[in-house]
């Protein structure tokens, strides 16, 4: 039986979950985040971001719960250890793959 169409409030949500998922900033603290859990020192040391900034995109991604944080001691460590992003990143990169095997058999 197929899924039943989204309606006009889902197709909304949808929309600001791939808006999230669009600005730079949050796919690469996602995939740091992926490598290694980490405190905000280490992701401004690793991303050059400052730490406003960091504070800002990682609220945005708990908040979408792409991200969990723990207290160790006096540092937050943060987590993205949804399996869905793991399922977003190969879905995205199968499709740019397959798009650029296209291209390049078209060429030549």
């Amino acid at each position: 039986m197929a899924e039943a169409k989204p309606g006009a409030e889902q197709l909304a949500e949808i929309s600001r979950f791939f808006r999230l998922l669009s600005e730079p900033a949050r796919l690469q603290l996602l995939c740091e985040l992926r490598d290694s859990p980490s405190d905000v020192q280490t992701l401004m040391e690793r991303t050059g971001f400052s730490q406003s900034h960091l504070s800002r995109q990682l609220g945005q991604l708990s908040q979408a719960r792409l991200v969990r944080s723990e207290r160790q001691g006096q540092r937050l460590i943060f987590h993205a250890d949804d399996p869905l992003v793991d399922d977003l990143c190969a879905l995205v990169s199968q499709r740019l793959r397959q798009t650029l095997e296209a291209r390049l058999r078209s060429m030549g």
